[in-house]
């Protein structure tokens, strides 16, 4: 009876979503192991999950108010994480281009989604304490000041995906927290100016490749422009069914770049048709549909802002990955959350909805 009132203590209806999309990604990244024959990811990625199922169970007993009471906690963690970004330039091991993760031994630390995490807890704290100044301009350009540093530090990798995911969540917060129109004009303005000082300034040559080949696909179809076209192509062959789990042959044959991260709706498109990516979407919006209403309907201020903050995370990040596999965004290099393939934004992610369980059981 203690173990059945236990199980009843957690919102399924929280992790089970979350559960079905890691599911689905196991199947896609152990089919793209099969042509190689190296299953070492794969089994990596189950320990990861196991340790993300721990975790969020974990947290979702634990008491974690003191986020919404205790500022000198939510300063630390905050100071840590920009600790964490910045060691990334003495320490931080460069893949493909960029330098944003510490390796030891066999196993990477990606510091990014957990400081996407923590931001969302400052934020949330900021905002909350904040119900009339948010009229004014100035508290919001205050807030912005929480983002730009870690934003910059991400820029400087460089990781634009991760930029403009961690500016997806301020400019949500902004919104949820009651902007003035005419504000938020304005925040629109500053943004398009910075973005077009960005491209002068501080986007590589192999960015604005990308931005270019998303404006016009057919520039150079067998360099800049093929890895979208091959995800075209392999979404294409998925027809209703798909063409099987180890049976995809622009996944299988190495036509398809990054078939276990930033590419994996393409690959679960090939190999599992139109039915496995209408499940796919299906979780997400299950989830979004379960974390919204947390937002809509606790009393806690906090906790609402943390439930609206994680959710501009999840759809924004969600959006520009299956966005970039249709080729309707640029590419710009991020995970599909819970499903690709990288242990730390499996476990941030569900690190994040481990908070949220715990907020919205203690409200």
């Amino acid at each position: 009876m203690k173990s059945l009132s236990f199980f009843k203590k957690i919102d399924w209806w929280l992790i089970l979503p979350a559960f079905l999309l890691t599911c689905l990604g196991l199947l896609s990244i152990y089919s793209s192991s099969v042509s190689g024959g190296d299953f070492f990811n794969f089994k990596k990625q189950i320990v990861f999950f196991a340790l993300a199922i721990f975790l969020v169970i974990f947290l979702s007993f634990v008491n974690l108010r003191f986020f919404k009471t205790n500022s000198y906690l939510v300063l630390t963690l905050y100071f840590l994480s920009l600790a964490s970004l910045a060691g990334l330039f003495l320490l931080g091991s460069e893949i493909r281009g960029v330098r944003g993760w510490y390796k030891v031994g066999a196993f990477s630390f990606d510091p990014v989604p957990v400081t996407a995490i923590i931001l969302i807890i400052v934020l949330s704290k900021y905002f909350s304490t904040r119900h009339v100044e948010i009229q004014r301009f100035q508290p919001i350009l205050f807030s912005g000041l929480y983002v730009i540093i870690p934003v910059g530090l991400i820029v400087l990798q460089p990781d634009l995906g991760s930029s403009l995911s961690l500016m997806a969540v301020w400019f949500g917060l902004v919104l949820f927290s009651g902007i003035k129109i005419r504000h938020f004009l304005i925040l629109v303005l500053l943004f398009l100016i910075v973005f077009s000082m960005s491209w002068s300034f501080w986007l590589k040559e192999y960015q604005k490749e990308r931005i270019v080949s998303f404006l016009n696909p057919n520039i150079d179809p067998q360099g800049i422009s093929w890895n979208v076209n091959q995800s075209k192509i392999a979404i294409g062959n998925g027809g209703l069914w798909g063409k099987g789990i180890g049976q995809g042959s622009q996944t299988q044959y190495g036509f398809l770049p990054e078939p276990q991260t930033d590419f994996i709706f393409s690959a679960l498109a090939e190999e599992t048709g139109f039915l496995g990516i209408s499940i796919l979407i299906f979780g997400f919006l299950f989830l979004f549909w379960r974390i919204i209403k947390v937002a809509l309907s606790t009393l806690n201020n906090f906790t609402r802002l943390f439930a609206a903050g994680f959710a501009f995370l999840l759809i924004s990040q969600t959006f520009i990955n299956i966005g970039m596999a249709l080729g309707i965004l640029p590419i710009i290099g991020l995970p599909l959350p819970f499903v690709s393939y990288g242990g730390s934004h499996l476990l941030a992610f569900y690190l994040g909805l481990g908070i949220l369980m715990s907020l919205a059981k203690k409200t």
